[in-house]
């Protein structure tokens, strides 16, 4: 049986790993094999966190809305059920943008949720 080289193929094939980790360290964006390596590493990372980003925001969102809110002298707890029982349906996104950039938009709906309890 005759041998099979892999020929422009595999030149495509590796350029375009090459490509991928443009930006690595050492070896990791010239050698081949390395790169493979880094490569099959950092799609492993992005594919992680992409699901991790959504978690780190919600954990940045209620930060910033509890410190708001206890501004005003409601931990975070307290002023999220006092705005489900007012019927208040603002997401944690929203929320936090108003406790960022309209202090006086959130002062009011800490006010709705104290009355509410």
């Amino acid at each position: 049986m005759t041998r099979v080289k892999g020929g422009p193929r595999a030149r495509r094939r590796h350029n375009k790993v090459l490509k991928l980790t443009k930006g690595q360290r050492a070896t990791k964006h010239a050698l081949y094999r390395r790169a493979h390596e880094a490569m099959l590493k950092s799609l492993t990372y992005s594919y992680r966190d992409r699901r991790r980003r959504k978690r780190d925001f919600r954990r940045l969102w209620i930060t910033r809305i509890n410190a708001a809110a206890r501004q005003h002298g409601v931990p975070y707890g307290r002023f999220m059920a006092g705005l489900k029982e007012a019927g208040v349906e603002l997401d944690r996104k929203v929320l936090a943008d108003l406790a960022v950039k309209d202090a006086a938009a959130f002062a009011h709906l800490v006010e709705v949720a104290k009355a509410t309890q």
